[in-house]
């Protein structure tokens, strides 16, 4: 049975399974008409940081007209980023600066991804900044139903779902997670049949620069753990509030060969599971995230009394142009 988190009303939903839709081999393939002529606005913006070349930096193309299905996964292969996101508009009379609903997609570069933070906080920055739109709060109508980003002063805010973990048994992921990290000490291991996300908490005796430095195998994730159950591997320590000058609740990293991405720079969507797990483990609603990855990111997560969560971060749009095939 799930508890609620502390001092919050329980509310029962039925969680959305998140699948990922894997791209078909197009090897050999010849271009789709649409696919030859087009021309889209593109950018690259770095989500979760305040500086450039920071953070988790993530493709977004505007569409203005329905783009060939398979084209998606070409733009991604060829930006080669963690995450694509395209945004197009919901209605032909829509328009970029003044309307407030948009569709959105991501894709990496090897399948449509369901849930991603950073490629959704990058979308609504190209949105608030490069096309000036109007609106406080943009609805994105995506595979894991609506989501909400508002302006912040400080940043943009996504209102995001959250989705519960469970404890999972050591021995049934126990050759996944010694290939990963070998002999690392584990103190906790959760798993969300939502996101297929195994959770896995090191030792309280870890602390930042642990985790930092830690070399992670990916390689031979895939084949170890070929069933479909598990698609991404967080690791996350317990953070030192207090104890420097830039305090921290926790810290993670996120690692996702399955579907092409080694390890992700920044990973909004997993503070759908480590936000509640956290925010139980430490009694607390508002906390302070940093993902420890090489280029690193800020996170700023808020518990919310409807089940849901906010998630906040800065974004730099570092390119802007115009891609033609």
């Amino acid at each position: 049975m799930n508890k609620c988190l502390s001092g919050s009303n329980c509310i029962q939903k039925k969680q959305t399974k998140l699948e990922v839709k894997r791209a078909p081999s197009r090897a050999g393939s010849p271009q789709t008409e649409s696919a030859r002529k087009m021309k889209l606005p593109i950018f690259i913006a770095d989500a979760f940081t305040a500086t450039a070349f920071r953070g988790n930096p993530a493709a977004v193309c505007l569409l203005e007209s329905t783009l060939d299905e398979d084209a998606h996964q070409d733009i991604a292969r060829e930006m080669n980023l963690s995450e694509t996101a395209f945004v197009r508009k919901l209605q032909p009379t829509d328009d970029f600066t003044q309307s407030s609903r948009f569709g959105l997609r991501w894709f990496t570069p090897e399948a449509e991804f369901p849930l991603c933070g950073h490629a959704t906080l990058a979308s609504a920055a190209v949105l608030f900044q490069k096309r000036k739109n109007r609106n406080s709060i943009l609805t994105f109508v995506t595979m894991s139903g609506e989501l909400k980003a508002r302006r912040a002063e400080d940043g943009i805010v996504l209102d995001f779902p959250v989705y519960p973990t469970f404890p999972q048994d050591f021995h049934e992921v126990e050759d996944l997670i010694k290939a990963a990290i070998g002999d690392t000490l584990v103190q906790d291991i959760r798993y969300s049949p939502d996101t297929k996300n195994l959770l896995v908490r090191l030792s309280d005796s870890y602390d930042r620069s642990f985790l930092e430095s830690l070399k992670v195998n990916t390689e031979p994730l895939p084949a170890i753990e070929k069933t479909g159950k598990v698609r991404g591997l967080i690791l996350t320590v317990k953070g030192e509030p207090g104890g420097q000058t830039a305090p921290y609740d926790f810290y993670s990293r996120y690692f996702a060969p399955w579907v092409g991405v080694a390890e992700d720079p920044v990973t909004g969507s997993t503070h759908t599971l480590l936000g509640p797990y956290w925010s139980e483990e430490l009694g607390k609603k508002e906390m302070r995230a940093f993902q420890c990855s090489r280029r690193g990111g800020e996170l700023d997560i808020s518990l919310r009394p409807d089940g849901r969560v906010d998630i906040k971060g800065g974004a730099v749009i570092v390119l802007e142009g115009t891609l033609t095939a």
